[in-house]
């Protein structure tokens, strides 16, 4: 979701009124809630001509097509895409189309990591591992880091091999969560595991990352090193291209930007600052001397917050990482 969309939507909910914004709150994802409340905290001292310009580009784009004669699911796709952004925009598009129901697993999305590691702290590493791969990817990190080392190594392993769940034993497991969360249980789809998943996490794990893949490459090496040749930290920008840095800094914010090189090596502050404009540059070396002393944790948020996005545009084709990507900027 991006920032601007993120404003809009943020103008237009808190001038629809608490009733109507809290029906449309309903069809939105744990993380798009917390962003556009943080946002809507934010607003003040809203121009009338801002409102209005929010709620003319929303109607034009509501009415620039009908649904008569024409595939209507299509129309209601490309409609909040232009609204709302092509990330916020695919939730909603799923529940509505696909008319999938909050189950009891995705019950947790809502609640902090410290909540959900209490909750399944004693519950077999497979089930962990099932219900991991339903998280965020810095959610399921953050749960998994709270856990102990023996059962977070072996559910990263059951992360990194889990293929398919069967629908049986998935739904009894939903019933289970929802009898504990209240909510409601529904049989979930297809289950999002393997290499890829047990990758997004560990990009987000933190300080116990190596000891988590040597585990992993004590079971199994060939497994370990598939796991590391998905992964990307930051530094690894260093590997992507100029036109693909360029294409990233367009949807990075500047003190994002700062205080995430606060951490990151001279080699690689000089690449960003080498695919910037001169003034820009100029303007990003005077705030990084400018800026004060960072919480490592801060940095690594903001560090995070980059890669999403580097992930987002190479799952696009935009970028290249990791040597994947062949058709990268077409």
């Amino acid at each position: 979701m991006s920032d601007e969309g993120i404003h809009k939507s943020a103008i237009l909910l808190l001038t629809l009124g608490a009733d109507e914004a809290a029906e449309v709150m309903k069809f939105l994802e744990p993380k798009e809630v917390q962003k556009i409340s943080t946002a809507m905290v934010g607003l003040k001292n809203l121009t009338r001509e801002e409102i209005a310009l929010v709620f003319e580009e929303f109607h034009q784009l509501a009415a620039q097509k009908t649904t008569f004669g024409m595939d209507s699911d299509e129309y209601i796709r490309d409609m909040l895409r232009k609204a709302l952004g092509d990330d916020k925009a695919a939730g909603l598009i799923d529940r509505i189309l696909h008319n999938s129901d909050t189950s009891g697993i995705d019950s947790l999305k809502w609640m902090d990591p410290a909540s959900i590691a209490d909750l399944v702290s004693n519950e077999h590493p497979q089930i962990i591992a099932t219900i991991m791969v339903h998280l965020e990817p810095d959610q399921a990190a953050t749960v998994l880091g709270l856990l102990t080392e023996r059962v977070r190594n072996d559910v990263m392993l059951r992360i990194a091999t889990l293929d398919s769940v069967q629908p049986v034993a998935l739904h009894e497991l939903n019933d289970v969560l929802t009898k504990l969360l209240s909510g409601n249980a529904v049989t979930k789809k297809s289950i999002k595991g393997g290499v890829r998943t047990a990758a997004e996490i560990l990009n987000f794990i933190g300080s116990t990352q190596e000891a988590v893949l040597d585990s992993v490459r004590g079971h199994d090496a060939d497994l370990a090193q598939k796991i590391m040749d998905e992964m990307f930290v930051f530094e690894d920008l260093l590997d992507i291209e100029d036109r693909g840095i360029q294409l990233i800094l367009r949807e990075v914010q500047s003190e994002s930007l700062i205080v995430a090189l606060k951490g990151a090596s001279e080699e690689l502050r000089d690449k960003i600052l080498k695919n910037m404009s001169q003034r820009a540059a100029e303007m990003l070396r005077e705030d990084l001397e400018s800026k004060g002393p960072v919480k490592l944790s801060e940095v690594e948020a903001e560090q995070k917050e980059i890669l999403k996005i580097v992930r987002r545009l190479a799952d696009e084709g935009q970028v290249s990482i990791g040597g994947k990507g062949d058709e990268a900027y077409v």
